[in-house]
């Protein structure tokens, strides 16, 4: 991860940036703790993190952070003197508020830092596997403010806003406890018992008095046992109609990061899935992984990103993250046992434990149209077949990138079923077989240009309906009357041939 993302993601409360001699895409390796009462240990990709020393006392430590490759130093109290030692030691100065507790910082950093790293082991590096991108997907579709927070209160990650914050927010981003009158509240209520012990979306209302904002929580479970909790602050607008069912199947989500951090070598859930599509795992023994019935009905959903090709390879790759995660949090509230992955530009959904009719449709609209008015991304969806068992489900695989693969061709169509665009499905297969023969053309069809190509595909189209193809082409009747003539005497074939016909639509789409 470099140095500008853990930058972003711990944001603008904590750090701020006043040196920075080699620019911000340095990979950051680790995080240490440099003292002055120790002897520096510094290797090339450090953060350090300068403690007990303030202004010019960091002097020493800034410049042993330089020599040792280290990408960028944060102290307290940086002083010009510590902006030259650092410019001239080619070591980022970073700036750490008075206020921000060391320790917390620590945690904050190595988390981001741990969290890409084990990412990266694991071969998911498409995938933007931090908690601090979480956080801003469950803000997204929430519209709230996020706090990601472990069983002892402890920050862990939290979205960006520039919305306004409450004090309760403030102080938990700076590692302090909020006032205590509200955390007494919060325990009488029983808030924190209600969060311990179950799934439960809980509304906690706001206390002008004390300058705390409304709130829903979950808690985070890894089965009975308690990870954590997701607090959400309603900001200057009111949180989305789907903000609780959002944040349900954020917990669980969120559930997974948090073992992944506790368990590295674990196998991450995006690869058992792309184990499964990939044929390495046998669908029995994913099933029973992810506590699914492998004798129950399944189904695949695949979606693409759309519109994104002038967007540079980083910005994509952000851009696909943030709709992953949007998938995951949409698949994992309706299904618990739901697998999310990444292969060949595409996220694949697994959905298991199927119920009679279940609402595929109407789950994947829901999906395309978070990502739409909250990210706006353009998603397209395809759905494919639920089958019988685990077991089957390369077939709905297959047929779900069939439906995908045909809808590239019309951007304008979110979402579909392989009965909605059969015989779309059906051409674009015949177009590939037939793209992979160039020997199967018609050299006369060959011989026109675009405007007669496009004039007789149109005539085609419509069944010889001559005033219909001329208003869908936007020219005058007699123009195309012209026209189709023309392109049957610069081919010369003969249009009441059938047969011709026929042929003449297929290769004519070549084009």
């Amino acid at each position: 991860m470099s140095l500008r993302q853990v930058l972003i993601a711990l944001g603008d409360p904590l750090v701020e940036v006043q040196v920075a001699p080699h620019g911000l895409e340095g990979d950051v390796l680790d995080v240490v703790i440099l003292d002055p009462d120790d002897t520096p240990d510094v290797r090339p990709g450090d953060l350090a993190l300068i403690i007990g020393a303030r202004g010019r006392a960091a002097l020493p430590l800034v410049r042993a952070a330089g020599a040792g490759g280290a990408v960028a130093v944060a102290v307290k109290v940086p002083v010009p003197v510590l902006r030259q030692a650092a410019a001239d030691a080619g070591v980022a100065l970073l700036a750490v508020r008075p206020e921000v507790r060391w320790e917390h910082l620590e945690a904050l950093a190595k988390g981001v830092v741990h969290n890409a790293r084990v990412t990266a082991d694991a071969g998911a590096g498409e995938v933007l596997g931090d908690l601090f991108g979480l956080a801003q997907t469950i803000a997204s579709l929430t519209g709230g403010i996020v706090s990601i927070e472990d069983t002892a209160s402890r920050v862990l990650a939290y979205s960006r806003s520039t919305d306004e914050v409450d004090e309760l927010r403030r102080l938990s981003i700076l590692g302090r406890q909020g006032p205590e009158p509200y955390l007494k509240m919060l325990r009488e209520w029983g808030v924190y018992q209600r969060l311990r012990s179950g799934e439960e979306v809980v509304r906690i209302d706001e206390r002008p008095e004390l300058g705390i904002r409304r709130r829903i929580a979950v808690g985070i479970h890894a089965g009975a046992q308690p990870l954590g909790t997701i607090w959400v602050q309603e900001g200057a607008t009111p949180l989305t109609e789907q903000a609780e069912r959002a944040l349900l199947g954020a917990a669980r989500v969120t559930a997974l990061h948090l073992v992944q951090q506790r368990e590295p070598a674990a196998a991450f859930r995006e690869n058992l899935l792309a184990s499964l599509l990939d044929g390495r795992m046998d669908a029995g023994a994913i099933a029973e992984q992810i506590g699914a019935d492998p004798e129950k009905p399944a189904a695949v959903v695949v979606f693409a990103l759309r519109g994104q090709e002038h967007a540079d390879r980083t910005q994509h790759e952000l851009r696909r993250a943030e709709m992953t995660s949007l998938i995951s949090v949409h698949a994992a509230a309706y299904r618990r046992s739901a697998l999310v992955s990444q292969q060949n530009g595409r996220t694949y959904a697994l959905l298991t434990d199927l119920p009679p009719k279940a609402p595929l449709l109407t789950l994947t609209k829901e999906i395309v149209a978070a990502a739409r008015k909250h990210m706006g991304l353009h998603v397209q969806g395809a759905i494919g077949s639920t089958v019988s068992t685990v077991d089957e489900v390369m077939i709905s695989r297959d047929e779900a990138d069939r439906v995908l693969d045909a809808m590239s061709r019309d951007l304008d169509a979110d979402v579909a079923t392989l009965e909605d665009v059969r015989s779309r499905v059906l051409i674009s297969e015949t177009l590939a077989l037939l793209a992979e023969h160039p020997r199967i053309r018609d050299p006369r069809l060959d011989k026109l240009d675009g405007e007669l190509a496009r004039s007789l595909l149109a005539y085609l189209d419509e069944f010889g309906d001559v005033k219909s193809a001329a208003a869908k082409l936007h020219v005058h009747p007699n123009t195309l009357r012209y026209r189709v003539r023309r392109a049957a005497e610069v081919g010369g074939f003969d249009l009441d041939d059938p047969l011709l016909r026929l042929f003449a639509q297929l290769q004519l789409r070549l084009g």
